[in-house]
């Protein structure tokens, strides 16, 4: 745990005690703050009052006397509207920050030059993360991997020298964090989401230009144009820019040609790695995550060398277009992060000859936009409550079974690959669907697709999994 000492002997006001909440508390109240926490849940409530952290209605609070008001990312700020306590906050004139913030102000009171790594972006956020803290970790460095990957920052072990950190930030806790300055922050791209909580497309970009904007080293996408506007702006601004593109040459920075990583500096390029032959790294989408990934570490004193051979032995993002197993000719690549026909798309457009697990609780739109990539799928299995909808998009342009269920899928897909005994053929759940009619999430229908893989005869595991463990 990270101690807050930074409200040493403080009053503070805390709403949001779900996951990343009560870790915020718990390190409020290590640091010496009088923490006053609260959530419209009193489940949650009932939790932190069982550790000991004060809760009461923040309302009956004097917000005067109040040093920082500590808002967890999931409660609205600003859109639709702000939650009460944000209104209340603002009236008193109380600052109102955010767990991330919280650890900067750490980090520059007891060690300002550890390398801290920050990443945004639309889509890919969570895999360079994952990329950048396995290049750090197998080169031998104390690493500190969380944020919005799924481990509370403040969980993570206290700033030192040379301890460094790789953070996603969501624009949620780029919005709670008005401090933020990595050594090197990372933007990859952007694309419309979340406007529901950000209002527009401007305002999520604004809020997204922050990670970089404080950054040392800001490594920013420029294969949209809110991100090329970024970069420029940024640059003018005195930020050292490098700019990456997973399609486009670029004059200075990191660009990708196919499966080539180049860099251009000086009006010249040369081959710095080549991901060909990196099943985890597959794809145009994971070339941009990778230039991101090496211009970061780069950035942060890493090797050439060390960087190629961490991206040589990356397992892959745990439910990500992530190999499992493979019999024969046949690969299982687990993709159940893929909750919606866009997320599936990088999966489908990666592999040429796909038997396809898809289906569960619909999103808008299905699986219509995914018409271009069904040249590469071999068959379909359909499950969930999607299979019927499914079925009807898939028509006549792909085979397809409603299998129902991830079991029957896998047993059917399987034995269809192995019979038609080609090459390069896999078996891929990439649902294009939440999880929610037959699993809690999409890490327990992930895991359970492992499973039904490890059962399988004859499969040998890629990753660390014991058949019947």
């Amino acid at each position: 745990m990270i101690p807050v000492t930074s409200l040493a002997d403080k009053k503070v006001a805390l709403f949001g005690l779900g996951g990343s909440g009560l870790v915020t508390a718990r390190a409020l109240v290590a640091g010496g703050a009088d923490v006053t926490a609260f959530d419209d849940n009193p489940d949650s409530v009932a939790k932190a009052q069982s550790e000991g952290i004060h809760t009461a209605d923040l309302r009956t609070l004097d917000w005067s006397k109040l040093a920082a008001f500590v808002l967890a990312p999931g409660v609205p700020l600003t859109h639709p509207k702000p939650h009460w306590s944000v209104d209340l906050a603002r009236a008193a004139g109380v600052e109102v920050i955010g767990d991330i913030e919280l650890f900067v102000r750490e980090r520059r009171a007891h060690a300002p030059d550890c390398p801290f790594i920050a990443i945004t972006g639309t889509n890919g956020k969570s895999t360079t993360t994952a990329l950048i803290a396995h290049i750090l970790t197998s080169s031998g460095r104390d690493t500190q991997l969380g944020g919005n990957i799924g481990t509370a920052i403040l969980s993570l072990e206290p700033p030192k020298a040379q301890r460094f950190y790789v953070v996603e930030c969501s624009s949620y806790q780029i919005d709670l964090a008005p401090t933020l300055n990595p050594t090197a922050g990372i933007l990859l791209n952007l694309t419309p989401d979340h406007l529901d909580r950000h209002g527009t497309m401007q305002h999520y970009a604004d809020i997204k230009e922050r990670l970089v904007a404080g950054s040392d080293t800001a490594v920013v996408g420029v294969d949209d144009s809110y991100c090329t506007l970024i970069a420029d702006r940024i640059e003018r601004a005195g930020v050292k820019v490098s700019r990456i593109s997973k399609r486009n040459v670029v004059a200075d920075g990191l660009y990708a040609d196919g499966s080539r990583i180049m860099k251009a500096e000086g009006g010249t390029s040369s081959l710095l790695v080549d991901l060909d032959g990196i099943p985890t790294l597959r794809g145009s989408h994971n070339a941009q995550n990778a230039a991101a990934a090496i211009a970061a570490c780069l950035a942060v004193g890493v090797s050439v060398d060390e960087v190629k051979a961490g991206l040589n032995s990356f397992p892959g993002l745990k439910h990500r277009m992530q190999p499992v197993g493979r019999r024969g000719n046949v690969t299982f690549v687990n993709d159940s992060k893929a909750t919606n026909a866009d997320a599936a798309a990088p999966a489908l457009s990666s592999y040429e000859r796909i038997y396809w697990i898809a289906g569960g609780l619909p999103k808008a739109g299905g699986i219509s936009s995914l018409s271009p990539l069904f040249s590469h799928i071999a068959k379909a299995y359909l499950i969930g409550e999607a299979a019927p909808d499914f079925a009807a998009t898939l028509g006549e342009a792909v085979p397809y079974e409603i299998a129902g269920t991830l079991d029957k899928a896998v047993e059917h897909a399987a034995a269809d690959a192995r019979a038609d005994g080609r090459d390069g053929n896999v078996v891929m759940l990439s649902p294009a669907c939440a999880s929610f009619d037959q699993y809690k999430n999409f890490e327990i229908r992930g895991d359970s697709f492992v499973s039904h893989v490890a059962a399988l005869d004859g499969v040998t595991m890629l990753i660390g999994f014991e058949k019947g463990g």
